[in-house]
């Protein structure tokens, strides 16, 4: 995996039910520079999952940014994602990267500084923290939101690239790559933003202000993308 790919990644809103106003959301992250669009659907039929990921993936080829998909190994295999998120209490990654193979990407959440240790001993490409701050998206079985001092203490102890989700905003993103993100994952900045659009070029506006100021040194970004 390029580092760049988890410069800045789009997790799709499954509050978003319509297929029309999900695909339009989905579309304006990817105009405004998503780096990566992990596919989170925690309530659709597996029929529904299936097709909803078929077309999210066809935009996603369009702009030439990597597909992942949350939890669903199946749903990752049936089209040929680029990879897989999992959570501590998805599919073992062992399995995971044995049926993937050695080239798609696998990201692994953690919350704490045991499963920080345990996840440097996995075939993973990125580690995401979460929750760095308070959030509404996920509202049951989160940890304590980590903060700035628990992502600079699992920033000594990983060997992976890490990327923070939970809470994030254009206001606190600057700390956040500052002390040693190597990206960001944002939810509802972008999916319930007025402009979506927008809102991603803010946030890459951002990312590439903290690297050209050698405060976000591990990751580089690139310009928004552009239709084919």
């Amino acid at each position: 995996m390029k580092k760049e790919d988890c410069a800045l990644i789009f997790v799709t809103d499954d509050r978003v039910t319509e297929d029309e106003a999900f695909l339009k959301i989905l579309a304006s992250s990817l105009e405004g520079g998503v780096t990566m669009v992990q596919l989170r659907e925690k309530f659709l039929s597996t029929k529904r999952f299936y097709q909803r990921a078929q077309a999210v993936k066809k935009l996603c080829v369009r702009y030439e940014v990597p597909l992942i998909i949350n939890d669903r190994l199946d749903i990752a295999l049936s089209i040929d994602a680029e990879g897989i998120h999992l959570g501590q209490s998805d599919l073992p990654v062992e399995i995971a990267r044995n049926l993937l193979g050695d080239k798609k990407i696998i990201g692994y959440s953690v919350s704490n500084e045991e499963q920080m240790m345990a996840a440097n001993q996995l075939e993973i490409d990125y580690v995401g923290l979460s929750p760095i701050f308070q959030t509404v998206t996920k509202k049951t079985n989160l940890a304590p939101p980590m903060g700035i001092e628990g992502l600079k203490r699992l920033k000594t102890i990983s060997q992976k690239p890490l990327v923070c989700i939970g809470g994030i905003t254009p206001e606190n993103t600057k700390v956040i790559l500052k002390n040693g993100s190597d990206g960001i994952a944002v939810v509802s900045a972008i999916s319930q933003a007025e402009d979506p659009e927008e809102a991603a070029r803010t946030f890459t506006s951002i990312i590439r202000k903290a690297k050209a100021e050698n405060k976000f040194t591990r990751t580089s970004i690139s310009p928004p993308n552009k239709l084919l």
